[in-house]
């Protein structure tokens, strides 16, 4: 973690550290956000106060990921400042979904299956912030209490039509598939959030601006100051491909053990390193500069470089000792081709279909998934290739997928 420093740095010194890594898209939208919040800290500062800044993530699913640390990062930079950071869980908008970012709708989900992946988010924002400086709410605590009114009057300070401009909106429509009348109330509900908080600052990702934008307009309706918003790039996800997320699976998590940060980071592209030396490290910007120079000139091999991340994502959160153990054994296992000391044991009890097996363990997420690895050749049984996907397995049995994962089957 950076460490704290009581000094508090020049105005334009907060500002360029604040603003740094911020991405809008738009060159004048981001000399008003650097204007408003210069003007903000400076009557922040005037008043003797701290700014409200805060960040909402969404129970989706159980696991934070490093996606989420790009904004989680930024409140910590807020805070070594001196100001108050609140994380908002978003227990109600979980529900309704946000479908910024998609090209089609978003499933939704019940109270409990959202309070049941926000359990551990509290323990996991708190890997990166500090614990005793954070206030950590749920939007349910406010959304949950408005009444039918109130809704009428934030859907008033919208039309359908900006909602309409949107671009994942208008290409759907133009596909002919169907956008839901609940997709329209995230931004709105978002929007609220924002107004409860009195917040003078919200940190998003860059699909979020339309949302945070939104708030700051209701903000205006309710008499306040409009929020500054800050946007960040969507961090590209272990496949390099798609966004990072967690129903893609192609994510590394805030709390995966020493041994999955470090394998999942060990399996990315070069491009993809690249990508995510600037935005999820807390090296310097002269220490990013370097890596990419040294990457780009072959003093440092891209085998190397990518050891050198991993060992940092992984010390970031585990600590120097573990970062170094987990290289050991990535080592030991996939470049000396041991088998790694401790195998997760999964008890078989009657011959099961090897596709049933590698969904069970979760090392497909479905059965067609399973096939292709099967069908792929990533999948050996005792060392030997399987490629039939008829293929059944019997305790005792050492399976691994992929050149890191291992299983073995045992007699229960």
């Amino acid at each position: 973690m950076m460490s704290e420093d009581p000094h508090v740095p020049p105005l334009d010194d907060q500002v360029a550290l604040l603003m740094s890594g911020c991405a809008f898209g738009d060159e004048q939208l981001e000399r008003a956000m650097r204007e408003r919040l210069t003007d903000r800290l400076a009557q922040a500062q005037q008043e003797g106060r701290a700014l409200r800044v805060y960040a909402g993530y969404d129970p989706s699913a159980p696991d934070l990921h490093l996606g989420h640390s790009i904004t989680l990062r930024k409140l910590r930079q807020f805070q070594q400042l001196g100001h108050d950071v609140r994380v908002v869980i978003g227990t109600v908008t979980a529900m309704v979904g946000d479908t910024s970012d998609r090209a089609t709708g978003r499933p939704r989900r019940s109270s409990v299956e959202v309070e049941a992946a926000a359990a551990t988010y509290a323990d996991q924002v708190c890997l990166i912030l500090d614990a005793s400086r954070t206030t950590i709410v749920k939007n349910s605590d406010w959304l949950s209490e408005m009444q039918l009114p109130q809704i009428l009057d934030l859907a008033s300070d919208f039309t359908v039509q900006q909602f309409l401009a949107r671009d994942n909106y208008r290409r759907r429509i133009e596909r002919g598939e169907p956008v839901g009348l609940h997709e329209f109330f995230y931004a709105l509900l978002q929007g609220y959030d924002a107004v409860h908080l009195r917040a003078d600052v919200q940190l998003g990702a860059t699909e979020q601006l339309f949302n945070i934008l939104a708030g700051a307009k209701l903000q205006e309706a309710a008499g306040q100051q409009p929020c500054v918003a800050l946007t960040f790039p969507i961090l590209v996800g272990t496949d390099g491909v798609e966004r990072m997320s967690k129903s893609r699976r192609n994510y590394i998590g805030l709390a995966d053990s020493a041994d999955e940060q470090f394998g999942k980071a060990m399996s990315i592209s070069d491009e993809t390193m690249l990508q995510w030396v600037g935005l999820i490290t807390e090296w310097s910007l002269a220490q990013i500069e370097r890596f990419r120079s040294d990457v780009a000139t072959c003093h440092l091999r891209p085998m190397d470089a990518k050891k050198r991340l991993a060992r940092h994502i992984v010390e970031m959160y585990h600590g120097t000792e573990e970062s170094r153990a987990a290289q050991e054994r990535f080592e030991r296992v996939h470049q000396r081709g041991f088998a790694p000391d401790v195998i997760p044991e999964i008890p078989v009890a009657e011959p099961i279909s090897l596709v049933d097996l590698l969904v069970r363990v979760g090392a497909a997420p479905s059965k067609s998934a399973a096939r292709r690895l099967i069908t792929g050749g990533g999948v050996t049984v005792d060392g030997a290739r399987v490629t039939v996907v008829e293929e059944t397995v019997k305790a005792p049995a050492t399976i691994k997928v992929g050149s890191r994962r291992f299983y073995r089957a045992v007699a229960p």
